[in-house]
């Protein structure tokens, strides 16, 4: 630093170790460091302490009923915490956090949980078919459960309306339908479920949950589905007619049921029909063509 103030001919009458380039270079490194943000706090708050996170791992095994919410309010009136850890500060997203990273387990833990059994949702997505008269749209009616995964189609039409939807709605809620059982069912505000569909499910003791408009996120599950069917099968094939498009519906339903691991159930398979353990030779059964594999070994 001191060597910038000197100058390079003073610096050369009075070092001898070094060149005076090397000083200024020297210093040039050094103001470069300083703006190249290995000195700048790291953004976001403190992590928390490993205590604390031990804290909020043992109230969620010893509470499995409580949510985030509720684990934080645990921790803000703790006797065993600091009054910095009892402040607003510590919120239900840093429980979140601290839970998944200190223990690993659960990561879907809701306040909800309660209600994960008997949750289900319900969409609809679009496939164009070729007909003898040209491109077709159908519209896919599905309803998924979420704990499980679990999915049925509902109805294929090309002309969804509310007697159609009713109808649907009666297969679903009847004494074996897909429905039977479960208190709530997620619907975004498609004009499709009408007053009268709403009214279906509420006498039949199933809530319908409306969601805020534009919200895609809020029915995540089903809106996976809709793009694993679409990525998987329809955008790969050539659909050609409306036998054809059940067909396929049918095969990818089985497949994505018993052959595809899922990712939110730690690659296991929904309804697995055939076990992929067996000490015996590596099979492959496809489906569509080769579209869909599903590797296994056949049981010794």
């Amino acid at each position: 630093m001191k060597g910038k103030v000197l100058g390079r001919r003073r610096l050369a009458g009075i070092v001898g170790i070094v060149t005076p380039d090397t000083i200024l270079r020297w210093y040039r490194a050094l103001v470069a460091k300083k703006y190249d943000g290995s000195n700048a706090r790291r953004p976001g708050r403190p992590s928390t302490k490993a205590d604390l996170a031990a804290l909020v791992v043992r109230m969620a095994n010893e509470n499995p009923t409580w949510g985030y919410t509720r684990i934080r309010g645990g921790l803000k009136v703790s006797a065993t915490t600091s009054p910095a850890t009892r402040s607003k500060r510590f919120s239900r997203i840093t429980a979140s956090n601290r839970h998944r990273r200190a223990a690993r387990i659960c990561p879907g833990r809701r306040s909800s949980a309660a209600h994960w059994d008997s949750l289900a949702a319900a969409d609809f997505f679009t496939v164009e078919v070729l007909t003898m008269r040209g491109l077709i749209r159908y519209v896919v009616f599905f309803v998924m459960k979420l704990k499980t995964r679990a999915v049925t189609i509902a109805g294929i039409t090309r002309e969804p309306d509310e007697i159609w939807m009713m109808q649907v709605g009666r297969n679903l809620t009847a004494a074996d339908g897909f429905l039977r059982g479960s208190q709530h069912v997620i619907l975004d505000r498609d004009p499709l479920y009408t007053a009268a569909f709403r009214r279906l499910l509420r006498d039949s003791g199933v809530s319908p949950l409306v969601l805020p408009a534009w919200s895609p996120n809020l029915n995540a599950f089903a809106e996976r589905f809709v793009e694993s069917v679409k990525s998987e099968c329809f955008d790969r094939m050539v659909l050609f007619g409306e036998g054809h498009l059940r067909a396929a519906v049918r095969e990818f339903v089985h497949h994505y049921h018993e052959e595809r691991p899922h990712q939110g159930l730690d690659n296991e398979l929904i309804a697995p029909t055939t076990t992929v353990t067996g000490t015996g030779e590596m099979k492959c059964r496809d489906r569509l063509g080769g579209l869909l594999k599903f590797y296994y070994r056949e049981a010794a």
